[in-house]
Parts: structure tokens; sequence; C-alpha cells
């Protein structure tokens, strides 16, 4: 990944916004790819902005493109569900920062998205001004959410453990839960994935194996419990 080049002040690097950074956002309203495009072009004038609409389009733009330095992620677009794109992006692209942009601004949310990984948290309702600000502050290597929303409260125990658990998944096997959730068979599983069915079995029994359930079904409930009672919902 591309260094962010800088000088120190207040006690911390200033990214270089002449710096030609490679950023993917994903979200599927154009309208609001549109404003975060030129919210970013407006501040870093070398940059080379990537979009997607979908979660496939996304899976395929960072197959094809390397050296990518931040993903911009809408938690609700077609192909995700809840935090799974979130979870599959951190499992199979831990180089790459995410910063999850979201019309959900439930502390909860909040805290789960950086539980799993990801490096910031932008509200859609934040202003031009915070977004590049977030933007710049993982750009420099640092993680950012919102200054008014209170964290420190921390989630139970059994939902600390369970986003742990669902940390230890890899992203085959997180592809392989949402369509557990979406109630495919393993014979549509292995054609969606283009493996044989006995893959898409075994990694069944490793996803059970580590969520600490006997059955998929009490696997997609032990997921939906960070959602707050649905997988299926998308978080924001």
């Amino acid at each position: 990944m591309r260094r962010a080049h800088g000088r120190a002040g207040k006690g911390r690097l200033r990214v270089d916004t002449t710096t030609s950074f490679r950023l993917v956002i994903a979200d599927d309203h154009p309208l609001f790819r549109g404003a975060l495009r030129e919210a970013v072009a407006r501040q870093f004038s070398a940059a080379e902005l990537f979009e997607a609409g979908g979660f496939e389009e996304l899976q395929a733009l960072l197959e094809r493109e390397s050296d990518i330095d931040l993903i911009l992620l809408d938690l609700t677009m077609p192909g995700v569900r809840g935090f799974s794109g979130l979870m599959y992006l951190r499992a199979q692209y831990p180089g790459i920062p995410v910063v999850v942009v979201s019309a959900n601004e439930e502390a909860s949310v909040i805290r789960n998205c950086m539980e799993f990984g990801a490096s910031g948290f932008i509200p859609k309702t934040s202003a031009v001004e915070t977004m590049r600000e977030a933007i710049a502050a993982v750009l420099e290597g640092r993680t950012w959410t919102p200054a008014d929303v209170d964290l420190s409260g921390g989630a139970d125990k059994e939902t600390q453990a369970l986003v742990a658990r669902l940390g230890t998944l890899t992203p085959q096997q997180v592809r392989v839960l949402m369509m557990l959730s979406e109630g495919l068979l393993n014979k549509q599983i292995a054609y969606e994935l283009g493996v044989s069915e006995a893959t898409v079995k075994a990694h069944v029994s490793a996803i059970l194996q580590k969520l600490g359930v006997e059955s998929r079904t009490q696997a997609v409930i032990a997921a939906s419990k960070i959602e707050g009672g649905t997988w299926a919902q998308a978080a924001g």
C-alpha cells in the first residue's frame, strides 16, 4: 500500500494532499457516490478514484486493480448483508484500510464496525469538511469516528466473544455464511462459488466450529445477534 507522505504537526502526521492516492467508493447510490467523489477530489487533486455499485463489482475491481490505498464502504449494497462486506474485506485484503460510510449512526453499529477492523466510520449526514477530515486521518494511518458518539460503553461479553469468533472466519467462510443466511443449499452455494459440494460442506463445518454452534440455522442466528436481530437486515 502506498504510504502517505507528510510532516509532523500538532503531534501527528499531516497527509500530503498532492499524493496520488487510489481510493475506492463502494455505494449503490449514484448520487451519494458522486457527492463523495467530489468531496475527495476537491481535497486530493491527484487521487485516482474508482467506484462500485455492488459488492460483486467491488470484488472484481479489487482483483483487477492493485495498490489501493483506501476503501469507502457502504454497509448496505447489493451482495452484502450486515457487516459481512466489511468482514470479507478485512479478511481478504488486510492491508487496505476500510472506512465505513453509513446512514446508521447508532453507537453499537459504529462500535461493531471498529471491532470488525474498520479504520473509520463516517455518518452519511456528515458535512463535506468532516468527511475530508476523516479520510485524511485514515490516510495518515490513524482511525476516525465521530467525536460526538460515545463508544466507551462497549458491548456485553457475549457479543464481544461472538464478534471475535466471527472475525476468525476466512473470506470464503464469510461468503458461505452470507449464502446460508439467504437459505441457499450446499449445491447452490457450490455453484455460486465455483467449488465442489464437498468444499462447501467443509466450509460449513468450519463455520459451525468457529462460531461454537451445531447447525446452519444456529450459525445464521448467531450472526444475526450482531445486527440486533436479523443478519439479513442491513445495518445502515
